[in-house]
């Protein structure tokens, strides 16, 4: 029918155009528009095994990937290329003619997925209007929680989480673990606090402590203390944007100073309550107000 083909050219081609100017604001905000590589993301995490789920029905804002495509379309499964031009048309056709179409298969990581096979059915479902679309899954288990809003800097911090759990084996010994850093090289720093408690725990009890004990340990007696004060207090009011993990590796940093300062451990609370007071969002925006304040005395005087 040529009503059929005239309408097909024309979302075709609507899509190129949303294909550019997406792209073109990709390039104004700086912010990635890609689709994912399944192949960078598996060699940055570690799979622990994979089974099939079967055929269910996904959002397809939650499809970010692509197995072998990923330059193809864009984050938004808009077509990039000319050569998907004859597929992507037959496949619209199709849809408006109601002629049925394979599952697409997806594989699932965490809460997004990746595309194995029906990368046009699921561009032009998204150019329709749609917002799910059946496929047959296969999930690929990682020890990390990954969402659909992912940013190539939240997938190294996630290759950095999921390094740390390999070496900790946290993710095995406190299942309940949810250790998230919002910046670059903080797991290090954890590291360091289990060795440094590894070794004194052995100087206390006078034997070799095993990691796996000084790591359940650390995690009980150390860094959940400090969270649980983190929440007791809703500290991470003062701190937007920012994580428990983070909070902890700044109050233990400031736990420290004060013990030098003061000669004795302050403990969790005390730290944690004085470190909001002295650094959280309030007592910078009543220490500009101060300075403000100061400035325009002295120039009134």
């Amino acid at each position: 029918m040529t009503w059929i083909n005239d309408a097909t050219r024309e979302d075709y081609n609507r899509a190129r155009r949303l294909a550019f100017f997406s792209q073109l604001l990709a390039f104004v905000t700086r912010r990635s528009n890609q689709l994912f590589s399944l192949d960078e993301v598996r060699a940055r995490l570690h799979v622990r095994g994979q089974h099939y789920r079967g055929v269910g029905t996904v959002p397809l804002d939650q499809i970010i990937g692509s197995e072998g495509r990923y330059s193809d379309f864009d984050r938004h499964f808009l077509p990039l290329q000319k050569t998907t031009k004859d597929r992507w048309l037959s496949i619209s056709r199709a849809h408006y003619e109601d002629v049925g179409l394979p599952v697409v298969e997806l594989y699932k990581l965490g809460d997004i997925y990746f595309v194995k096979d029906g990368h046009h059915r699921i561009s032009v479902a998204r150019q329709q209007g749609q917002e799910a679309i059946d496929a047959a899954v296969t999930e690929l288990e990682v020890d990390v929680p990954l969402s659909p809003d992912l940013s190539l800097r939240d997938l190294l911090l996630k290759e950095e989480y999921s390094d740390f759990l390999e070496w900790t084996e946290l993710g095995r010994l406190r299942p309940q673990q949810r250790i998230e850093l919002s910046e670059l090289g903080g797991y290090l720093d954890l590291v360091r606090h289990i060795n440094g408690h590894r070794y004194y725990l052995g100087l206390e009890q006078g034997r070799e402590i095993s990691r796996d004990e000084a790591v359940a340990s650390w995690y009980d007696n150390v860094y959940m203390p400090v969270v649980y004060v983190i929440r007791d207090h809703q500290a991470l009011e003062a701190f937007p944007k920012r994580s428990e993990a983070d909070l902890y590796r700044w109050i233990m940093d400031h736990r420290w100073y004060m013990q030098e300062a003061g000669g004795s451990d302050p403990g969790p609370e005390n730290a944690t309550l004085d470190y909001v007071t002295l650094y959280g969002r309030k007592s910078l925006v009543e220490m500009t107000e101060g300075l403000l304040r100061s400035a325009f005395a002295f120039a009134r005087s």
